[in-house]
C-alpha cells in the first residue's frame, strides 16, 4: 500500500464526513424553522402505551417519521403528518401521568380536538372477559385510594375495604358515545387468538368456548399487582361501589385512572377512549398455584397483537372522521 496515498485519502474521507454532518443539520435546522413558522403541531390522535412491547407494533406498522422531544416524558412522541401520534408513557400511574401532564403542556403541540387513546393489555376476570379479548371501558376506576383493611378484622366491611373519595379522582365516567362509536367501528374485527390461549381456556369454567371478542366493560387501576379469585371478587366490589352499580370489572392495569385524572384537569376527558386487551387471568385455574400464575402471560402476544389491531383501527377513523 502507498502510504502517501493512503494520507492524501484521509482528508477527504474528513470533509466528506464534515459536509454530511453539516447537510444533516441544515436539514434539522430548516425543519425546525417550519415547524416554528406553521405553529404547533396539530395532533389528532395520541395514542398512549406503557412498554416498549405495546409501541413496537405501532412503530412497525405505521409510518411515523416525525419524532418530538417532549421535557419530561418518558419516551419521545412519534407522529405523522395526519396527526397521528404514540409515545410510551412508561408503566405505573406516577410515570404515565407525569408522561401525559408533560406531553398536553408542551407547546410544540396542539391538542384542539384531539383524541387520547390507551392502547395496552392487562388482565382479566375469566368471569367478563377471555385471553386475548378487547375491551373499550365505560368507568375508569382507581383500586389503591381507600382503606385496605383484612376482612377478618373488619367482618362487617365487604372486603375489608373503606372508600375514600374525596380526592375526585376515584372513579371517571368517560363520554360513551365515543365508546360506543369505537364498539361500532372495531367489533367486527377478527381478533388473534393462539394455541396457548385456548388451552389455557379449557382449565377455567365458561371459557373453554370462547374467543377473543371486542366488548365494552371497565377497567380498574392499581399500582400492585395482586392476584387472586377473592382479590378480583374485590376488584368488582370497588369497582360497583365507586360507579354506584354502573360499572363492570373486567379488566386490571397500573396506569389509567393517572391518565384520567391528566386528561380531566386539562379538559380533554370526554376525548378519551381506553382500550385494554386480555393478556392473562386475573386468577389462577383450578390446582394451579399463585406464583405458576404470575410466572407468565398465556395471552401476552395475541394481546399485544389485538391492541393494536382494535387500536389502530379505531385511531385511523378518528384521523380521517369527525368523531363530534
Amino acid at each position: 500500500m502507498n502510504v502517501t496515498t493512503s494520507f492524501k485519502r484521509r482528508p477527504i474521507i474528513f470533509m466528506c464526513l464534515a459536509l454530511c454532518a453539516a447537510m444533516l443539520l441544515t436539514t434539522l435546522l430548516s425543519f425546525s424553522r417550519v415547524q416554528a413558522a406553521q405553529g404547533p403541531f396539530q395532533v389528532k390522535v395520541l395514542v398512549l402505551t406503557m412498554f416498549s412491547s405495546e409501541t413496537q407494533p405501532w412503530l412497525a406498522h405505521e409510518s411515523l417519521p416525525l419524532d418530538f422531544k417532549s421535557t419530561g416524558a418518558f419516551s419521545d412522541v412519534h407522529c405523522n403528518s395526519n396527526g397521528l401520534c404514540v409515545t410510551t408513557t412508561g408503566e405505573d400511574k406516577t410515570n404515565a401521568s407525569a408522561s401525559l401532564m408533560a406531553i398536553v403542556r408542551d407547546p410544540q403541540f396542539s391538542f384542539q380536538n384531539s383524541y387520547f387513546l390507551t392502547a395496552g393489555i392487562g388482565g382479566t376476570t375469566p368471569a367478563h372477559g377471555t385471553l386475548g379479548f378487547a375491551a373499550w371501558a365505560r368507568w375508569v376506576v382507581d383500586w389503591d385510594q381507600g382503606h385496605h383493611l383484612l376482612p377478618s378484622t373488619a367482618p362487617n366491611t365487604p372486603y375489608g375495604y373503606l372508600p375514600i373519595t374525596k380526592a375526585g379522582t376515584t372513579a371517571f365516567h368517560l363520554n360513551e358515545q365515543l365508546t360506543n362509536l369505537a364498539m361500532t367501528v372495531t367489533s367486527h374485527l377478527n381478533l388473534q387468538d393462539s394455541a396457548t390461549a385456548v388451552a389455557t381456556r379449557q382449565k377455567y369454567p365458561g371459557q373453554a368456548n370462547q374467543h377473543p371478542f371486542v366488548t365494552t366493560c371497565d377497567t380498574i387501576a392499581g399500582d400492585d399487582y395482586w392476584a387472586g379469585q377473592q382479590l378480583s371478587a374485590e376488584a368488582q366490589s370497588i369497582t360497583s361501589q365507586l360507579t354506584n352499580g354502573k360499572g363492570t370489572y373486567c379488566t386490571t392495569e397500573q396506569e389509567d385512572s393517572g391518565v384520567a385524572t391528566v386528561l380531566q384537569r386539562m379538559g380533554y376527558l370526554d376525548h378519551y377512549l381506553d382500550l385494554r386487551t386480555g393478556s392473562n387471568f386475573d386468577q389462577p385455574s383450578a390446582g394451579q398455584s399463585v406464583q405458576a400464575l404470575l410466572s407468565g402471560f398465556p395471552g401476552g402476544s395475541i394481546a399485544l397483537s389485538n391492541a393494536y389491531l382494535v387500536g389502530s383501527t379505531m385511531a385511523h377513523y378518528l384521523v380521517t372522521h369527525n368523531a363530534q
